[in-house]
């Protein structure tokens, strides 16, 4: 403990480095024997001397246990607007609770953990965030929705992380982060159903331009007196990532969702077939976005560019047995099986069936590569990608600056390794889906005193990665800040469990283990409670044979209406053939 607290009589009151640094309260006092007394601590902050001194005057005349309810209860209805019970005891414990109390408290407000304090928002990753909230906190999603829009530069690129309050940050080529903001806009209007929010005013940014050659910049951009609505905000982020290289797939710039792979195509030349994958499903959903509102000449440019990348993907990224993951300036691929390092990358085969393009046959044959050299039974692990960059010619980016199997560098990033989750669910496969997410539970890697002595972390929430190589294979690195959370939230909900909320309507598509014979789920909408049975007496993954709601057979297939009538409600969904 910091000596101020021990040895003296009071605090100095300095600061600086290495003078012990903490922030600390003190104060003495006396106990008569077999007394008791309560003491208030109030660490708070403000966002000025005015408004700290209001928020303490306020505390002050608050009891504790007055202002520790209204806290409890705000959790609760958080995270009871959705309950389930399933066979699987650890995995309720993760969505009932643990999951959007990580994604809320640690990345949506703290946007800090143990291994990173920075507190800046990242243009991709509180929008991932933000779609786990969707149904529990809507109006949180939408209100990220257009704070992230007012982050994006006129030219249609945006800041890749930002400080608030200033709003200083850093202005980059990659790839991905613009494509991220009308991706969560169309899964926020699937579920809420709210498409005023595509007419929201939102000022752009303006800055100094990257120069040639210049891969980042670091500055306080000024806010411009030119608005457009989200929807323009979208179309912008959208037709600046139209560019292709040599192979007629996506610019990589200075990295896409990986960003660790830096110097990949941060020439302007280099190609990422991931990005291709994402584009293809952003390009489509938006799309039928701009047609809803009669903007035909979007729609259709889009669909074009659609049909121009599913030929070009097919065409240049099958590496035979799996798909390869980028190019590189000099036009060598990466992921490949001609690759020393890196040969086979999770994300290139998984977000091939997230976007519903790749080729069937060749979706599946690359989801037994996954299967095959990134699943590692022994040790409890998904990989990003093996084997890990070491002695390669090519430099891929500061990604090669970890040990070989630490972080991204080939170790388990649990964010992409869930993304596999939902591509094996998307196919099908329930027993695979839900035993990998079974394994990807830090619940369940504690349960020995091994796993706890290899693990080292915390068992209740998500660990970004967990290293693959000895001698630390198995120990969880980073923990709380990370977007796996969110993503495992949605997974295990959406893809197996298999409840999908779209405005009023509930939908069920679930894909479970063929041995679960039945499970329940509690959703609160508004003023109604819906309790939902799904039963399995066929022993299947996938397919809804029958959908009761109050005794009566549905007929809208494998969804119903919901009402807003202060009820109690009983769905009853049978799986099996039809």
């Amino acid at each position: 403990a910091p000596s101020g607290l021990l040895s003296r009589k009071g605090l100095k009151g300095r600061v600086g480095a290495g003078i012990d640094p903490c922030a600390a309260l003190k104060t003495a006092i006396e106990l008569e024997p077999n007394g008791r007394i309560e003491i208030v601590f109030l660490l708070g902050q403000g966002n000025d001397r005015i408004h700290a001194r209001e928020l303490i005057q306020h505390y002050r005349a608050t009891e504790v246990a007055t202002t520790f309810t209204q806290v409890k209860q705000s959790w609760e209805k958080i995270l009871g607007k959705v309950q389930v019970k399933t066979p699987d005891r650890e995995l309720d414990l993760l969505l009932n609770g643990w999951l959007l109390y990580q994604t809320l408290s640690c990345r949506m407000w703290a946007r800090a953990g143990f291994y990173q304090v920075g507190g800046a928002f990242g243009f991709r990753d509180q929008l991932q965030d933000s779609m786990a909230l969707v149904v529990a906190r809507p109006d949180l999603t939408r209100g990220h929705l257009l704070h992230a829009a007012g982050r994006q530069f006129g030219e249609g690129d945006v800041q890749h992380w930002w400080h608030p309050p200033t709003g200083r940050g850093v202005r980059t080529r990659f790839s991905d982060d613009r494509i991220w903001l009308p991706y969560v806009v169309v899964h926020y209007l699937n579920v809420s159903g709210d498409t005023e929010v595509l007419n929201e005013q939102v000022a752009f940014l303006e800055g100094a331009a990257l120069e040639a050659g210049q891969d980042d910049a670091y500055y306080q951009p000024t806010q411009s007196n030119l608005q457009a609505s989200l929807f323009e905000h979208c179309a912008r982020a959208l037709d600046l990532s139209l560019s292709v290289g040599v192979h007629g797939l996506p610019l990589m710039g200075s990295g896409d969702w990986n960003d660790g792979m830096n110097r990949v195509g941060n020439q302007g030349k280099g190609e990422s077939v991931w990005l291709a994958w994402f584009l293809i499903a952003t390009l489509t959903e938006f799309a039928k976005v701009a047609e809803t509102r009669g903007d035909v000449e979007h729609a259709s440019r889009w669909r074009t560019h659609v049909t121009q990348l599913k030929t070009s993907v097919e065409a240049e990224a099958w590496d035979g047995a799996w798909y390869r993951r980028a190019y590189f300036d000099d036009g060598t691929p990466l992921g490949s099986a001609t690759n020393a390092e890196c040969r086979i990358d999770s994300i290139a085969q998984s977000w091939g069936v997230i976007s519903g393009a790749a080729d069937s046959e060749r979706a599946q044959r690359a989801m037994n590569s996954v299967r095959e050299y990134l699943v590692r039974h022994g040790d409890g692990l998904l990989l990003l990608f093996t084997p890990p960059f070491d002695k390669t010619e090519h430099d891929p980016g500061y990604i090669k600056s970890y040990p070989p199997g630490v972080r991204e560098n080939g170790g388990q990033y649990t964010h992409a390794a869930i993304w596999s989750v939902i591509a094996y669910a998307m196919q099908g496969e329930g027993d695979q889906a839900a035993e990998l997410l079974r394994m990807l539970n830090p619940i369940n890697r504690t349960t020995t005193r091994t796993g706890v002595y290899a693990y080292k972390v915390e068992p209740y929430v998500l660990a970004a990665d967990i290293y693959a190589e000895a001698p630390h294979t198995r120990r969880g690195g980073w923990t709380w800040y990370t977007g796996a959370a969110g993503w495992y939230y949605r997974t295990g909900m959406e893809w197996i469990l298999g409840l999908q909320v779209q405005a009023d309507k509930l939908v069920f598509n679930p894909c479970i283990p063929k041995a679960w014979r039945s499970y329940s789920i509690v959703y609160q909408h508004e003023t109604s409670r819906y309790e939902i049975t799904i039963e399995n007496p066929q022993g299947v993954s996938r397919g809804v044979s029958l959908i009761e709601l109050d005794g009566e057979r549905q007929l809208h297939g494998n969804s119903i209406f919901l009402r807003d009538d202060g009820q109690l409600h009983q769905v009853r969904v049978l799986l099996g053939e039809m």
